[in-house]
């Protein structure tokens, strides 16, 4: 047997200890062994359910230990370049939160690094692991909806009170888009295989310089797409895809098991006529998207697995965000 992916984390944000370490903890193939922070009462959570986990104070300090395969970089948005960057040069494999940059062209100096190194690098977007986004791509391409016309998604939460998350803060990268557009455009992109040629509408307001909820509006060669993100609403999430021929709706596409069970409802009009003459369902219950993105990325470095989500990927999910921003700001 194959020796198992060493992990580093680089700080200890409460995402990371309550998702994404207890992931890479439990997933096949790997093994947490180090994280770093400053604050020594943030180590205590992850070394309670990771015996024997070395703690480093510094970033510095974790990427200079040999014994580290790869490192995952939970760090605020505008940190994410410099650090991915910092830990391809030190020979570490990377695993960065989304967004991974703040600007495609961001994406350059990651592509080149990687490519350079022959190290693998990419951002971390689980979606793309859940079973039930390969299935509702699966369904896709075998023709099951026909022609894509619309796709229609919403992804909201509620962070007002909580003025020190980084979230709401512009210096630290934040948005309601960075950090949820992301799965509204970048779902899109990946089930259809294409990318909009236009931003036909972006309303977007903005509080203390970072957008809270945002309609917006987009043309792809074949269908048109709206997607409604929000930091200020009650929290809801659904993604549809509209076709000549059935429906595809997915009711908890981005936080599968937080927001609810994942579930994908298949819409067929087989028999003509104003109304659905067959709804299908299939439900993905207690299936941890985190892990699976762990054991891929695993795989990837031992076997070369496939990977479904690429630098290249990311960078094209910023490239609408950009835009986005660019229409929504004259």
């Amino acid at each position: 047997m194959s020796k198992p992916i060493r992990w580093g984390i680089l700080g200890a944000s409460n995402f990371a200890r309550k998702d994404m370490a207890p992931a890479i903890h439990a997933a096949q193939g790997a093994e947490l062994s180090a994280l770093a922070t400053s604050d020594p009462a943030k180590a205590g959570p992850f070394s309670a359910f990771c015996p024997g986990l070395k703690i480093y104070d510094g970033y510095d300090a974790l990427l200079a230990d040999p014994s580290i395969d790869a490192v995952y970089i939970p760090l605020p948005n505008h940190l994410h370049v410099a650090w991915s960057l910092k830990a391809m040069a030190a020979g570490k494999h990377v695993l960065c939160e989304k967004p991974m940059a703040m600007a495609a062209s961001d994406y350059d100096a990651l592509i080149e690094a990687r490519d350079s190194s022959g190290l693998f690098a990419t951002e971390a977007y689980m979606i793309v692991h859940h079973p039930q986004w390969h299935r509702a791509r699966a369904l896709y391409q075998a023709g099951e909806i026909g022609k894509l016309i619309h796709v229609d998604a919403m992804f909201c939460y509620d962070n007002g009170a909580d003025t020190a998350n980084v979230r709401n803060r512009p210096e630290t990268g934040g948005g309601g888009i960075p950090d949820i557009g992301v799965y509204t455009y970048g779902a899109t992109r990946w089930l259809s295989g294409e990318e909009p040629v236009e931003i036909t509408h972006a309303d977007v307001d903005f509080e203390n310089g970072v957008d809270v909820l945002a309609r917006v509006a987009a043309r792809f060669p074949g269908f048109n797409a709206h997607w409604v993100t929000s930091m200020r609403m009650h929290p809801y999430q659904e993604m549809t895809f509209f076709g000549s021929d059935g429906v595809i709706k997915l009711t908890a596409p981005f936080n599968a098991g937080g927001f609810g069970t994942a579930r994908l409802e298949l819409q067929k009009n087989v028999h003509g006529g104003g109304r659905p003459s067959s709804i299908t369902e299939e439900r993905f219950p207690g299936v941890n998207h985190y892990v699976l993105q762990v054991e891929a990325f695993c795989a990837h470095l031992r076997e070369g697995a496939p990977y479904p989500w690429r630098l290249e990927d990311a960078r094209g999910t910023q490239a609408v965000i950009d835009a986005v921003f660019a229409e929504a700001r004259g």
